[in-house]
């Protein structure tokens, strides 16, 4: 998978630009009626201490030495808003002869932006970026589908739950249990897989109430969903969580389109330019500025996982597929899943 679990001028042109706010559903809380602590997420809490979480280790496998991501395969090297050149190299994803960088800075991170963390089958930590969007349910986690395709159904057994602003091992505002059968990726992923599924390289986690019984948006706000807003965006906060560090990165930059020549990965996708987002970065929000806050167009995911070096970022498309996803998950229809064996 390809890596990097990957601000300010005046915003540029959305487009068709589609929010999607809180509002009423089946699956709402009752007004006025507080959540309860959890046993996950006091379970969550003994078992996440900071020697774990320090040691966990990126779920993707982005070096950041310019290598691939994981299994990504570059081919596209043409410009941002037109396919790339047929022929070009396995790392021909990355920058173009004599493309600015912008570089990105350390620092505490965001409340509405935080870091999966999980045990894999082996037992050992992983983590993945996420930030939390605004839902009726105040409970939601967006990420990339190649973060959490493996995490369907039974999730306590994986200590699967996910904490925001995550710094220097410590979690500022509790840890987040996501819940079982809470997590939302496109059938069209499952089933297509992580490069001729990249088009659907997204996904959300519904989680629980925290140690002290707050859902999560009460905890830390969100940020709005944007879909069908276009390709191009300025300016552009991409923050994430590189495995291994223990502060998020962020960068400002813009964003263009990105049409795939390559047939394993093919899609037209969101790309942007920022130095260092390496492994466990994936996931990380790609954030406008909204009214009152923040907005998100797109997560580091979809071509080639993300990208294979560590300097240019990859989403998948916001659109109408990823709005019937966030449907799906704010009114509790069953998740997709892998096929049966």
């Amino acid at each position: 998978m390809v890596p990097r679990t990957r601000i300010f001028r005046h915003a540029v042109g959305f487009g068709a630009a589609l929010l999607l706010s809180a509002g009423l559903s089946p699956t709402a809380y009752a007004a006025g009626v507080p959540a309860a602590p959890g046993r996950s997420a006091a379970e969550l809490g003994a078992y996440w201490t900071a020697a774990r979480l320090t040691a966990a280790l990126p779920a993707d496998a982005r070096t950041g030495t310019g290598t691939d991501r994981g299994t990504s395969r570059g081919t596209g090297t043409g410009p941002g808003d037109t396919p790339g050149a047929t022929g070009a190299s396995p790392s021909g994803d990355g920058p173009r002869p004599g493309e600015s960088i912008p570089p990105s800075r350390s620092f505490d991170g965001i409340p509405q932006a935080g870091t999966f963390f999980w045990t894999d089958d082996s037992g050992t930590g992983r983590t993945c970026s996420g930030s939390v969007v605004r839902s009726p349910g105040r409970d939601l986690v967006l990420s990339a589908g190649h973060c959490l395709k493996g995490y369907a159904g039974s999730a306590p057994q994986r200590h699967l739950g996910f904490v925001p602003q995550y710094h220097d091992g410590l979690t500022p505002f509790g840890i987040f249990p996501v819940r079982d059968n809470g997590v939302y990726v496109s059938q069209e992923y499952y089933d297509r897989g992580e490069h001729a599924g990249a088009a659907y390289d997204f996904g959300f986690a519904v989680t629980e109430p925290n140690q002290d019984g707050k859902r999560l948006e009460d905890a830390v706000g969100g940020v709005h969903l944007l879909t069908g807003s276009g390709y191009s965006h300025s300016p552009v906060r991409m923050i994430g969580y590189p495995g291994g560090a223990q502060k998020p990165l962020e960068c400002r930059s813009r964003t263009t389109k990105w049409v795939s020549d390559d047939p394993a990965d093919p899609g037209v996708f969101e790309r942007i330019a920022c130095d260092g987002f390496v492994g466990g970065t994936s996931g990380g929000p790609m954030l406008v500025p909204w009214s009152g806050g923040w907005a998100v167009v797109g997560v580091i995911g979809g071509y080639h996982t993300g990208g294979s070096t560590s300097q240019v970022s990859y989403s998948a498309y916001f659109d109408t597929a990823t709005r019937a996803l966030y449907d799906a998950a704010t009114t509790g229809a069953p998740p997709a899943g892998p096929a049966p064996r």
